[in-house]
């Protein structure tokens, strides 16, 4: 059974200062997942240049090569590989051909660090509007290609996650992984568009390469009342999924930690009910 934390679910934690990148690994070490699933916001060092390579050049200085150095040392210590890096800030589609070629400048760099990393995977942000005209969809399939070919050749898969802009719309994901060969998805059972929840479950699940489980808050079962969790993790089931259960938790009472902590534990008991292990 694959297990992982996005980091995102630690993000309050990251932004108070009780947590940076080292403390994440700790935290999913003592968890007990069994790989790394890290949000760039956690690489703080290298998130601090995001501005100056958007208008500069996609290179790491001595400084980052040297962090990811140590960053990837305290993994290994850990015995947790890296698996799917959340890049924010490098999607594709922006109205202008300039702030396209930016956030190009920043994906490249982005995945640089992740191979650095050893990460198996990248999600990159389509970016762009919920109608999703032809003209766009094309910028966008075009971007994808680009990145999915720069980045097979550091061994790295390239995902797009049901996140905002056209991607909650399940038609619309459907639509950009098949004008984009070799895209896969990273499938999140909360993120998608108000009543189409259960929809994008059922259409997308197919394609998921990658997940994120998200909790919210736990009655005294250790269920989330307000989604049916067990469903999606059946559905992802039913379709083939084989890949790893990422936890993105998002609790109202801050608890960060013991929400990542319940999310696991759902997870692992819905997978052994449901005879994997």
């Amino acid at each position: 059974m694959r297990l992982s934390i996005a980091s995102y679910s630690f993000h309050r934690l990251l932004e108070s200062g009780k947590q940076d990148m080292f403390g994440y690994i700790e935290a999913c070490k003592r968890l007990g997942t069994t790989e790394l699933d890290p949000w760039n916001g956690h690489l703080a060092l290298l998130r601090t240049r995001d501005p100056e390579i958007k208008a500069g050049e996609p290179v790491l200085n001595s400084a980052e090569e040297a962090y990811l150095a140590r960053v990837l040392a305290a993994a290994k210590q850990a015995g947790l590989p890296f698996g799917c890096l959340a890049i924010d800030g490098a999607h594709i589609y922006e109205d202008s051909i300039e702030a396209r070629r930016a956030n190009r400048r920043l994906a490249y760099r982005w995945l640089e660090a992740a191979a650095r990393l050893g990460c198996a995977q990248v999600r990159i942000d389509a970016g762009g509007s919920a109608e999703l005209p032809d003209e766009m969809l094309a910028i966008i399939s075009d971007g994808y290609q680009d990145l999915i070919d720069r980045a097979a050749k550091r061994g790295i898969e390239v995902l797009i996650e049901n996140h905002w802009g056209p991607s909650p719309v399940p038609e619309n994901v459907i639509r950009i992984l098949e004008g984009a060969p070799g895209l896969g998805l990273l499938f999140d059972t909360n993120n998608w568009a108000a009543g189409r929840q259960i929809d994008g479950w059922r259409m997308c699940a197919k394609y998921a390469r990658s997940c994120h489980v998200k909790a919210f808050s736990f009655d005294e079962t250790g269920r989330d009342p307000s989604v049916d969790l067990e469903k999606a993790i059946q559905i992802l089931l039913e379709n083939g999924y084989d890949g790893c259960w990422g936890v993105e938790s998002a609790p109202p009472d801050g608890d960060e930690i013991g929400a990542a902590e319940k999310t696991l534990a759902l997870i692992r008991r819905t997978l052994i009910s449901a005879g994997k292990s």
